[in-house]
């Protein structure tokens, strides 16, 4: 077996001795308990990871995701008084909405989808700043608990949020793999001249990928708030470089054509176990961030292929 067949085995080999590395650091790592409840912090940014993946899937990248998370956690506090259970479908048909401008931008405009992307977020930013006067909202909690009591709390001894990221999982994985859809993307991201070539709409199957990654984004935005009880235009920084991270370490290559929604719950796992072991090594979150961007640079390097990119500017 060659380095390359060896390939697309790497993320579960790394899962696994990251794994190995953290029980061996911590015994008690690997208790049920523990396990469950690492999976529970991840899903917030796993959901994230999730909607990116089809982004990334088709050869572009989304960096609007934690932005749109962002604004949408204030947003639903806001909407929470006057809506009730109903601001979560408004949020997350928002965040696709914004997603859907992205796609537009990128495709029907013809502006590379991280400048597309950049441009939205920083939209999403001003109106989440905007409608929570900078600063942090609270949620009351009897609303909360009445509206949103499917968000918290447990079920069968599970998070509730990590069944919440389970569910998505699969429904992603079904758009992936069973519908038009997913055969499309999957088509564009090998390679999107054959696409075009074959008769695809090519634009408007990109741009339901970005719908996808920005109503993705306001879910994970939702559950957010709730867990915190409230909003704030930052309050999910941090986590768009760790989601990136998910998808590229998970084996789907910036370049798209391969990996998928399956790869990004791989990579999820890998960046939860990677997070812990810097908690019981000391490292502070600062040098985290700086370890996230190197193993970016990383991942990209041993994903990327390089038959499709001729040049590098």
């Amino acid at each position: 077996m060659n380095l390359h067949s060896l390939k697309k085995h790497f993320p579960w080999m790394t899962l696994v001795a990251l794994t190995l590395f953290v029980g061996i650091l911590d015994p008690n790592f690997l208790r049920l308990d523990n396990l469950i409840a690492l999976a529970g912090d991840i899903s917030t940014l796993f959901i994230m990871a999730l909607g990116i993946t089809f982004v990334i899937y088709i050869g572009s990248i989304d960096l609007s995701a934690q932005s749109v998370a962002n604004m949408i956690t204030v947003l639903a506090t806001l909407f929470l008084a006057q809506l009730g259970w109903f601001a979560a479908p408004v949020c997350i048909a928002i965040g696709a909405l914004f997603g859907l401008v992205s796609g537009y931008v990128s495709n029907r405009l013809k502006v590379p989808s991280f400048i597309a992307t950049l441009a939205v977020g920083g939209i999403a930013l001003s109106v989440g700043q905007y409608a929570s006067g900078q600063k942090a909202l609270y949620m009351d909690a009897g609303l909360r608990n009445e509206a949103f009591g499917w968000i918290i709390g447990t079920t069968a001894g599970l998070p509730r949020e990590m069944i919440i990221a389970f569910v998505l999982l699969v429904v992603a994985l079904i758009i992936e793999r069973r519908t038009v859809l997913g055969r499309a993307l999957q088509a564009i991201g090998a390679g999107e001249p054959a696409a075009i070539a074959s008769g695809l709409r090519v634009n408007r199957y990109k741009m339901i990928a970005f719908a996808i990654s920005g109503a993705f984004a306001a879910m994970a935005g939702l559950i957010f708030a709730v867990k915190l009880s409230g909003g704030s235009p930052v309050m999910a920084n941090g986590f768009l470089l760790p989601a990136i991270v998910a998808v590229l370490v998970g084996g789907t290559p910036l370049t798209g054509g391969v990996g998928g929604v399956l790869n990004t719950f791989i990579g999820a796992l890998i960046v939860a176990v990677i997070r812990t072991s810097m908690l019981y090594l000391n490292v502070p979150p600062t040098a985290q961030q700086i370890f996230f961007g190197l193993v970016l640079v990383g991942a990209i390097a041993l994903t990327i292929d390089r038959s499709k990119v001729r040049t590098v500017k």
